[in-house]
């Protein structure tokens, strides 16, 4: 990776108007332009899907055999974002991987707080392991995102169903909390986020619940049984905390846990694989993860 990469990256993001503890509805809108300003590939589409009542996009790229499925959950602070603006990430990682993706819109904080999101991830989960072999199965997400994957599993886990494969999870934000050194000694380092913004968000979507409950914070829940995981993340981010110490929290549980930090890099970077060499390296390991970890093909 150069430093005319990283620079390039660091500008985007330190000039864009988003602002995730702004003004919800005018910051959604930003959000959702930034993410869906590049047309995907020609041979990239997707088509609304309901899973266990809960809408979704399964994206689909021609002539690509399909080893297995991704349930993707998107990032946005749990108050903004949707399955649209991320089928570019998401088909990214598919593509990657050789798998079918699916990405979930979950509702969203504060119109719909705790536990709108982890009841509609588990539902659509609950819906897709009905149609197939778990083993086929995996799970991913980003920030926000990457906290559902990890709260859905601990679902899967506790209702006795079928767990999936892997789960892969990108700069994951884990403790809603804010409690990570990270969180101060990262702040200027980090282009994207905020510990104020996390505040008022998680205060959206928690209400009055205690953001230490292992409820909505996997570091503070119990990670027994949970498949092999792999957390990914970027050195110059506050939720850096985040990631180590679920690694550590989940190495402590006996899963299998690959911790992935990269180097200078912000929040999520696997999104400007085009641009930097390191995200485009980054999902290729992450794919390579998942693939390694399928149990059994299509």
């Amino acid at each position: 990776m150069s430093q005319e990469q990283r620079d390039l990256i660091n500008a985007i993001m330190t000039n864009s108007p988003l602002d995730l503890g702004g003004e919800l509805i005018e910051q959604r809108t930003i959000l959702h332009q930034m993410l869906t300003s590049h047309p995907l590939p020609d041979d990239v589409s997707s088509a609304p899907i309901m899973l266990g009542g809960v809408p979704a996009l399964s994206i689909d790229i021609t002539g690509q055999a399909s080893h297995g499925t991704i349930l993707f959950f998107h990032g946005g602070v749990f108050a903004m974002g949707s399955a649209e603006a991320s089928v570019g990430l998401a088909c990214d990682l598919g593509r990657r991987a050789h798998m079918r993706v699916i990405t979930v819109d979950y509702r969203l904080a504060p119109e719909h707080p705790y536990p709108a999101a982890t009841d509609d991830a588990f539902a659509a989960y609950q819906a897709l392991v009905a149609t197939g072999d778990a083993g086929q199965i995996t799970i991913a997400g980003e920030s926000a995102g990457g906290n559902l994957a990890v709260i859905t599993l601990l679902a899967i886990r506790d209702a006795g169903l079928p767990v999936p494969s892997a789960c892969v999870v990108l700069s994951p934000w884990t403790d809603l909390a804010v409690t990570g050194d990270s969180s101060i000694t990262k702040a200027a380092a980090d282009p994207a986020l905020t510990p104020s913004a996390l505040r008022i968000r998680a205060r959206d979507y928690l209400g009055e619940l205690d953001p230490s409950s292992g409820a909505v914070s996997p570091i503070y829940a119990d990670l027994t049984g949970l498949p092999p995981l792999l957390i990914q993340v970027g050195s110059n981010e506050i939720l850096l905390d985040d990631a180590v110490r679920l690694a550590a929290i989940a190495a402590a549980a006996d899963v299998r846990v690959i911790l992935d930090i990269t180097p200078e890099v912000p929040h999520v970077f696997q999104a400007f694989s085009a641009l930097l060499d390191e995200g485009d390296d980054a999902l290729d390991r992450a794919a390579a993860f998942l693939r390694s970890n399928t149990t059994t093909l299509v």
